[in-house]
């Protein structure tokens, strides 16, 4: 493995996901969240990668059964990238409103994904093969990608609508968020790894289907938030 080579799955890995990222932050252009703050996201997203894989290989050689496994995989990954979001992010005082919630989930998310799509580009650029690099990161860039932005979402919807609660109640709702991710983290997975191309479509379908609820949820979320601001603020 050449230093060209990691380059090669360094920058395919991470320039999806940061297109997303600037794709999805246009969204809050009108009140930004500090920089420092969305890049340290992105990197714990990244970082986390690390503790996800050996707790994956344990959950492959302790389970028997493939769906078994795969929701494994997705109920480690969403448990993770909360969990970073949670020890890093979410307790700072620049998390003042709920969309904020949503805004630095996707970002832990993206940068999961962009550790994720560095490993999965490794083995093909290695052997040669970088036509098959090439797809596995357009089509992980229109999937998977997104579906970590989904998934991820989804519990920072849970935390922006359990923002006024408290105790109990607050808890069972980032419960609900968590059991969602990991659904349809599964779901994903099952339809792309255990039944192969004949329903990848329907995968994609899925995704895209969810990425635009998604978007006119958030849509919705900014709208109630800009107009219970005052006139002036937040505004460049």
């Amino acid at each position: 493995m050449t230093f060209t080579t990691l380059g090669y799955a360094f920058l395919g890995g991470l320039l999806p996901s940061l297109i997303w990222l600037y794709f999805l932050l246009k969204e809050d252009s009108r009140c930004p969240e500090p920089r420092r703050l969305i890049a340290l996201a992105f990197v714990a997203g990244m970082a986390v990668v690390a503790l996800a894989l050996p707790l994956e290989q344990f959950a492959r050689s302790e389970l028997s059964g493939t769906l078994s496994v795969l929701g494994a995989w997705a109920l480690i990954e969403e448990v993770l990238k909360y969990g970073i979001a949670a020890a890093f992010i979410l307790w700072r005082r620049a998390v003042d409103e709920p969309s904020d919630y949503v805004i630095y989930m996707l970002t832990v998310a993206l940068g999961f994904a962009a550790a994720e799509n560095m490993l999965f580009l490794l083995a093909p650029l290695t052997n040669g093969h970088f036509a098959s690099g090439i797809v596995t990161g357009d089509l992980r860039f229109l999937g998977s990608t997104m579906l970590h932005v989904i998934a991820s979402s989804a519990v920072g919807f849970a935390l922006a609508l359990s923002v006024t609660r408290s105790g109990a109640r607050r808890v069972g709702i980032l419960t609900l968020g968590l059991i969602l991710a990991v659904s349809l983290h599964t779901a994903f997975n099952v339809l792309i790894i255990q039944s192969g191309d004949s329903t990848a479509l329907t995968a994609f379908f899925l995704v895209w289907s969810l990425a635009v609820v998604f978007f006119a949820a958030f849509e919705v979320l900014k709208y109630f938030e800009y107009r219970a601001l005052p006139p002036n603020r937040c505004l460049p």
